[in-house]
């Protein structure tokens, strides 16, 4: 049975960083597209950044300015997302997703396999 993690999430100052990790169990992430997605409140699921497993390619949602990092620690079968300068409007449930073959990396319908959620809130 596949099974995703999330963790990292919390309340942080405009400013401000957090770590979020990934973690699955039931699947090796070599073999798997693993994306973060995030959602607002009243808002859809936006992709937030991509990696491959069998390459560490990776994408990232254009208007985040490369404050976002994401990277895969593959003893440990885990991935997480480096998020620093947050802003109020990075604030939501991040989820993250596998997949073994995307199309599209940004759209939820191409993932079959989706964690729980941590909330990350950005507020002074």
């Amino acid at each position: 049975q596949v099974q995703l993690v999330e963790s990292g999430g919390g309340l942080v100052e405009p400013g401000g960083s957090l770590r979020l990790s990934c973690t699955a169990s039931g699947l090796i992430m070599d073999y798997y597209v693993i994306t973060w997605f995030r959602q607002a409140p009243g808002k859809g699921r936006e992709g937030v950044s991509s990696i491959v497993g069998s390459d560490d390619s990776t994408w990232y949602l254009s208007s985040l300015e490369g404050r976002f990092t994401i990277s895969r620690d593959k003893a440990k079968n885990t991935v997480h997302l480096q998020m620093n300068s947050l802003k109020p409007s990075d604030t939501g449930v991040y989820y993250c997703a596998a997949s073994e073959y995307v199309v599209a990396w940004g759209s939820p319908d191409q993932y079959d396999h989706w964690g729980q959620g941590t909330q990350v809130t950005v507020s002074s």
